[in-house]
Order: C-alpha cells, then sequence, then structure tokens
C-alpha cells in the first residue's frame, strides 16, 4: 500500500522499535550515545540526497548523480526508519512514563547498531525479492508502522498540549493518551487521502 521509500521508513521503524523492546530498552529514554546518533543522522542524510536525486529526474534536462531505483529507494527508507525509531521511543517514553528509564538509552553500542542494520538489510531483501506468501504480511506490517509512528508522535502532542507528561505508571494509565494519538494517526491518514481523492478526481491532476 506505500511507495518503496515509504515502505522501507516504516518497516525500518516497525524493525527497530521491535529489536528495541527484545533488546529491553521498553522504558529507555535516553538518546543513542553521540557516535551513533551521528550514524543515524547518516542515515537520515542519505535518504535526502536520494530522495532529492529523484525528485530532479521528473523534470527533463535536470541534472541529477543516478538514475533512481526502487531497492536504493526501500533501503535509504530502510535506514532512516531505523534512526528514526531510535529517536522516537525515547523521547515517547521520556513523555508518557512517570519511572522512564533515563539511564538507559535506545541503542548502546556499535553492536546493536549492527545488528539493527542486519535486520534492516533481511527486511530489505524480502522485500525486494517479494516471495508471494509474504506480500499481504509485509503490506500488513508497513500499515502498521505508519500507525505506530503517527500515533507514538500524536501521543507526545496530546500529552504535552494536556500537560500530563511523565505521569503513566502503566499502561491502563497511558491508554487515554494513546488512544487520542491512534485516532489523529487515522484522521491525519483519512484526511490525506481524501485530499488525493480530491486531487486526482476533481482537479484532474496526474498522481
Amino acid at each position: 500500500p506505500l511507495c518503496a521509500r515509504c515502505t522501507g521508513i516504516y518497516m525500518g521503524a516497525l524493525t527497530g522499535f521491535a529489536l528495541m523492546r527484545l533488546l529491553g530498552r521498553r522504558r529507555a529514554a535516553n538518546l543513542p550515545p553521540v557516535p551513533i546518533t551521528i550514524v543515524y543522522l547518516g542515515f537520515i542524510v542519505l535518504l535526502g540526497i536520494d530522495g532529492i536525486n529523484s525528485y530532479l529526474t521528473f523534470f527533463p534536462g535536470m541534472p541529477h548523480l543516478y538514475e533512481p531505483q526502487n531497492w536504493l529507494r526501500l533501503t535509504t527508507g530502510t535506514l532512516e526508519g531505523l534512526a528514526l525509531s531510535a529517536f522516537v521511543l525515547p523521547v515517547l517514553n521520556y513523555t508518557l512514563w512517570r519511572d522512564a528509564d533515563q539511564s538507559s538509552s535506545s541503542v548502546q553500542s556499535f553492536k546493536e547498531l549492527a545488528l539493527m542494520v542486519a535486520a534492516g538489510g533481511v527486511i530489505i531483501v524480502l522485500i525486494v525479492l517479494e516471495p508471494p506468501i509474504l506480500l499481504y504480511p509485509l503490506a500488513i506490517l508497513s500499515t502498521l508502522g505508519v500507525l505506530i509512528m503517527l500515533g507514538s508522535i500524536n501521543t507526545m502532542i496530546v500529552l504535552a498540549l494536556t500537560r500530563r507528561e511523565g505521569t503513566a505508571h502503566t499502561w491502563r494509565q497511558a491508554l487515554p493518551a494513546i488512544t487520542i494519538g491512534l485516532a489523529l494517526a487515522f484522521i491525519i491518514i483519512g484526511g490525506i487521502d481524501t485530499a488525493r481523492y480530491y486531487l486526482t478526481q476533481a482537479l484532474g491532476l496526474p498522481f
């Protein structure tokens, strides 16, 4: 249901969230150490470069570095998704939980970073190969990644606006803010779909 780049972003983010939970970072509230953060920022820059290069090819005659490829869009998207998960999780934990672990980073070592990149590589290979048995599961998971990312960011915004940061101790206490954040995610997606429908159907634009 998503383009190659967005599939990579949200599958990468979902993979990052899952691995950080398996590594015991359930309520980690610190960003990765500076050297690892720099690597993650490099991943984001790579996506920016690839995105700008792809955009330039929309205009005949515009110079660009290389011909865009879906596997490359998928790869840079996945790397950015891994980076976003490492940044969003600790901020969400700090905003949501009363007992957020401020002594723990979301990703603590280059070994863990390598593990995440390796897992992202597996995801990239599976998507590129497009095995029929996995197409529906991958589509569902990538959509779940969209909801988790948007829901997490919206939850942080809701908590900040209502001045309820760092007050939840249990999932039951956190549920109202999470529910509102997830509902806002559906509203945002619905709004984008409605706008796209209007632009393509009513105005006859070719996208």
